[in-house]
């Protein structure tokens, strides 16, 4: 069974930080695209960044300038880095693999770490 481990969810103020960190095995590390979703109250999951296993990252539009994703390869993890929050980044956020950025929605999930930004 894939395991994918995140943390560093938690409530923070508009205009704060956070730091999300996602591990897992190397195996499936090394042989995936990793990436973020994102589901707030009410809403579909919609996919917030990614980064292939060559490191190159992707973005949703809403998040650009805000937001870096990073992957450690010494230690299997993914990182994604908030910055200037905004309540609406509020939500569930889940760290995905899965062969190709394509195919995400249908990876391996972990099981979501709680970010509330209040205003």
């Amino acid at each position: 069974q894939v395991q994918l481990v995140e943390s560093g969810g938690g409530l923070v103020q508009a205009g704060g930080t956070l730091r999300l960190s996602c591990a897992t095995s190397e195996s499936i590390f090394s042989n995936n695209v990793m990436g973020w979703y994102r589901q707030a109250p009410g809403k579909q999951r919609e996919l917030v960044a990614a980064i292939t296993r060559g490191g190159a990252p992707g973005y949703a539009d809403s998040v650009k300038g805000r937001f870096t994703i990073s992957r450690d390869n010494a230690k299997s993890t993914v990182y994604l880095q908030m910055n200037s929050l905004k309540p609406e980044d509020t939500g569930v956020y889940y760290c995905v693999a899965a062969r190709t950025m394509v195919t995400m929605m249908s990876g391996d999930w972990g099981q979501g770490t709680q970010v509330t930004v209040s205003s």
